[in-house]
């Protein structure tokens, strides 16, 4: 009994000494640079009372991009990697595709002659994928293949392709009062059925690009089926006009990583003293990925020329962050 009290009480002092380390610094993912101690000062400042900058619990709010700044986003956006399976998983109900851009190509393997026909190109793919179901449908589907399809490049599951860091801060803005929310250009009903699970985020905080969607009733049973037109696209401008439609507060605190997410930064800091704007910049081509000004992907330039004028945070990745991937 003596043995067993005495491991008893080690544990206690081992999950003490780690609960005061976690405490001692909440972002231990991050290194000791001028990054992480810009996000550790302005959360005191703001949740500090007696600061001339504190803002109240009900007022703090922050928004995320998603793509890129909480989950890889090379060699292409996991949804359009999503679109595609879907497309070989659809191919046999639809004979007609054989002959048909761009899923001929997308069958044959032609990535590159199937996003030829640009912007339209996409939303065919789309919306082939990703309409004529329920929204219950749709969200199985989603999570078959969240649970399954793996990277390319990395073999790892897409849902073990987030960052570290980012999932660490998540968790220190929510220790402190504030509400997170996720404001991407992926679809919202894509990334709900995963995004309480993996970033702790819930579905009504999760904002996203849509399709239409209409009120059935099938076989006495009431159903919402997605429609194959697009309904609001929730990027650039789309992205302050979706967060006050949605959340009703303008966000002190804003994070993202391309320039798809500059309006959602300029919402939330241009002219205003409590509030916080982070670009997460890819610099790691070892451990990740290095890209910015001239990327097919999530491009940074007119947000890494703004964040030099307004005094904004830019995370080097490859320099303020000491693991990428939860290890």
């Amino acid at each position: 009994m003596k043995i067993r009290a005495l491991v008893l009480a080690l544990g206690l002092a081992f999950s003490s000494l780690a609960s005061a380390a976690m405490a001692a610094d909440p972002l231990p993912s991050w290194n000791d640079t001028s990054a992480k101690t810009s996000i550790v000062a302005f959360v005191e400042r703001v949740t500090k009372d007696g600061s001339p900058d504190f803002v109240p619990i009900e007022q703090r709010i922050a928004v995320f991009d998603n793509d890129g700044t909480l989950w890889a986003e090379q060699p292409m956006y996991f949804q359009l990697a999503f679109a595609l399976d879907r497309v070989k998983a659809l191919s046999s109900s639809h004979p007609e595709w054989k002959d048909q851009e761009p899923f001929a190509s997308l069958l044959k393997g032609d990535l590159k002659a199937a996003l030829a026909g640009g912007e339209r190109a996409l939303l065919d793919i789309i919306m082939a994928t990703h309409a004529g179901m329920t929204t219950e449908d749709f969200s199985q589907t989603v999570k078959d293949w969240i649970t399954t399809a793996k990277h390319p490049k990395t073999g790892q599951l897409y849902t073990q392709m987030i960052y570290q860091p980012m999932l660490e801060l998540l968790a220190y803005l929510r220790t402190n009062g504030f509400k997170t929310f996720i404001v991407s250009g992926g679809g919202i009903e894509f990334m709900r059925p995963w995004a309480e699970a993996v970033y702790g985020v819930p579905p009504e905080q999760v904002i996203g690009s849509s399709v239409v969607t209409s009120f059935e009733i099938r076989e006495g049973t009431p159903v919402l089926l997605r429609q194959p037109k697009l309904n609001f696209v929730d990027d650039k401008e789309g992205k302050p006009v979706a967060i006050n439609q949605h959340i009703g507060r303008r966000p002190i605190a804003a994070f993202g990583n391309s320039d798809g997410d500059l309006a959602m930064l300029q919402w939330t800091c241009l002219k205003r003293e409590a509030s916080f704007c982070l670009f997460v910049h890819h610099t790691d081509g070892e451990r990740e990925w290095a890209y910015d000004r001239q990327s097919h992907v999530g491009q940074l330039s007119k947000g890494l020329d703004e964040a030099a004028v307004n005094g904004w945070t830019v995370v080097d990745m490859k320099s303020d962050w000491k693991v990428i991937f939860p290890q």
